[in-house]
């Protein structure tokens, strides 16, 4: 079976092309360049947003604005810019790209260039580096996903709080490198008490008996999609609750779908060998995608 991600685009030949925002100019792909002592790249110091466009514009941008600032004060970050200045750079970007619709951005702030390569933050003196990559992207997953539990799980709070969007990704990483080797497409990744949780890059839910069932939240990702799902759910009548539940329960789930900015809703197959439901997309999924298609056009 042919391999699959939540991530999967369409090849477009304009990519070859794009201009990228990078520290305050709009430069071609091949001269965006950050240095090597950029810490970003030597520490994983940063914070990020994906954000994709719909005719009409970037989706719940100021729900993705607001969580980019308070990730970088979080980890004690001075963007320098303001969320104005931030979603005006955005736009220049999609303007220079001539970019309307089917488009995906990643929003990237570092802590900037160190002056010396070792972790302490005062090292990084010149101030941060922002970049904008923006891609003509549009969703080509072709089938529904295929999930594997992994050992690997999202942490406490006290060492790194799931909820940070940050660059620092490596143990996601090595959920996907071992749900690839266990032959699946994507990590289904536990909290710290055994509970299913989130997978590597998406956050997760199940359908039983009409009931739409999500993790607390606790661990995972305050993922932007994942908050307008269980907003849809309770305002169109269909019973959400974010809870604890274990595999066991996800295994006899009649449904299970992923969220993520750019795939919206990717229904789910089979986990751990396990098919899910008839292994497609389901009424319960399919209603929710509706209704998101509709908020998103709103």
């Amino acid at each position: 079976m042919a391999e699959v991600s939540t991530h999967m685009s369409e090849e477009d030949a304009r990519n070859e092309r794009i201009l990228l925002w990078l520290n305050g100019r709009i430069v071609p792909k091949a001269e965006a360049m950050v240095s090597v002592y950029d810490s970003g790249f030597m520490l994983g110091d940063g914070v990020w947003e994906g954000l994709r466009l719909y005719p009409g514009g970037w989706s719940f941008l100021d729900e993705h604005m607001a969580r980019l600032f308070e990730a970088a004060k979080a980890i004690d970050l001075d963007i320098g810019m303001t969320p104005d200045q931030v979603a005006d750079a955005l736009e220049e970007t999609r303007k220079a790209n001539g970019m309307e619709r089917d488009a995906h951005a990643r929003l990237m702030v570092t802590r900037g260039v160190k002056h010396r390569p070792f972790q302490h933050p005062s090292l990084s003196r010149s101030g941060p580096t922002v970049a904008i990559i923006m891609e003509h992207s549009k969703p080509a997953i072709g089938r529904p996903i295929r999930l594997a539990t992994v050992p690997h799980i999202r942490g406490l709070p006290m060492s790194q709080d799931p909820k940070l969007n940050s660059h620092s990704k490596l143990n996601c990483i090595l959920a996907c490198i071992a749900a690839e080797k266990a032959g699946a497409d994507e990590a289904l990744m536990l909290d710290v008490h055994g509970f299913v949780n989130t997978t590597n890059a998406c956050n997760f839910f199940i359908v039983r008996k009409g009931e739409v069932w999500t993790s607390t939240g606790d661990y995972c990702m305050n993922g932007i999609t994942r908050g307008k799902v269980i907003q849809l759910c309770r305002e169109n009548g269909i019973p959400v609750f974010e809870k604890n539940f274990s595999l066991v329960e996800t295994y006899g789930a009649d449904e299970a779908f992923l969220t993520g900015t750019f795939g919206a809703q990717t229904p789910v197959s089979e986990i751990d060998g396990r098919v899910i439901g008839e292994g497609r997309l389901g009424p319960v999924t399919e209603r929710i995608r509706g209704l998101y298609k509709a908020l998103v056009g709103a």
